[in-house]
């Protein structure tokens, strides 16, 4: 199995302490969310920054890739595509540690719609916790397999409430289960906002990654 890969950013302090990985959502590529580590990086200045790109080109956009595909038609295959896409994800998490010699600790995960799919089921299922988990515009896949998790991580969602591809429904039911599940779970409605990622998720995606590492803003 070929190993993804994606855009980086290095730490700013020049020592990497904090690995930060995004997860992009469907049709879209790692520098989708590359970005975000930019805006983010002054505040967090040990971290690095990785987006990789899904490991198969996307069906429905042609220039961009996907986790898993997706037919719109079948309800099983969300939980059948996160099932499949892990590997590729757990064996490109465990690289990227070593890489930069860090624990699992140290690592948060950042998704985006399919990408929060791909963080929370590889989240919950690593060897040992990661520091944290923020989830934009998603929804957690095989509610009634939660028993499997090995586990429980801190986890930060946030959805906006006129979302058009995603329903804001998600969100509750995925804080629901969670909650019910033992894990740590805090949620954020993002309000006026659809598919998509504000400034004010922003600013509470990093003030939770923060909080996680042990790092003190402002």
């Amino acid at each position: 199995m070929s190993l993804i890969d994606g855009p980086r950013l290095p730490a700013l302090s020049g020592k990497a302490r904090q690995l930060v990985v995004f997860l992009h959502g469907y049709g879209a590529d790692g520098n989708d969310l590359i970005g975000i580590g930019k805006q983010w990086a002054q505040f967090l200045p040990d971290a690095v920054f990785v987006s990789p790109n899904a490991p198969e080109p996307c069906a429905g956009a042609p220039m961009g890739r996907q986790w898993f595909g997706l037919t719109f038609r079948d309800p099983g295959e969300r939980w059948r595509g996160v099932v499949q896409a892990r590997p590729a994800l757990d064996a490109f998490l465990d690289a990227e540690l070593t890489r930069h010699g860090l624990a699992e600790s140290q690592m948060a995960l950042v998704g985006f719609s399919q990408g929060t799919m791909m963080a929370l089921h590889a989240g919950l299922r690593r060897k040992s916790p990661c520091a944290a988990i923020v989830g934009y515009s998603g929804a957690l896949e095989g509610v009634e397999h939660l028993s499997e998790v090995t586990a429980k991580p801190p986890i930060l969602l946030i959805h906006g409430d006129q979302d058009e591809v995603i329903p804001v429904q998600a969100l509750f039911q995925a804080g629901q289960a969670l909650g019910a599940a033992g894990i740590p779970v805090e949620w954020h409605m993002s309000q006026g906002i659809g598919h998509g990622i504000d400034g004010e998720g922003l600013m509470h995606g990093l003030t939770f990654l923060a909080t996680a590492f042990g790092i003190r803003l402002g």
